[in-house]
């Protein structure tokens, strides 16, 4: 599968659930089940530094999701 075709899966999935907007590495392992995890792992890196996705930290947990969704967002534009 190539990359570019991966980064559409993750989009389009991340685009269908409803309510939650982050999700944990090893969601978008399961997203991608025939490609390796280290694989995966450095295509949602690529995406973070394209700014598809972005990183969201509780202090100690690490969640990514698409960049600009989610209530943190709506919140912080708001003000």
């Amino acid at each position: 599968m190539e990359k570019e075709e991966v980064k559409k899966i993750i989009v389009e999935t991340l685009k269908k659930k409803k309510g939650k907007t982050k999700f944990y590495l090893k969601d978008y392992y399961k997203m991608i089940p025939d490609m390796k995890a280290r694989q995966v792992k450095n295509i949602v890196n690529e995406m973070v530094k394209e700014e598809i996705l972005e990183y969201w930290s509780s202090g100690s947990t690490t969640l990514i999701g698409l960049k600009g969704a989610g209530k943190a967002h709506a919140t912080e534009e708001g003000e």
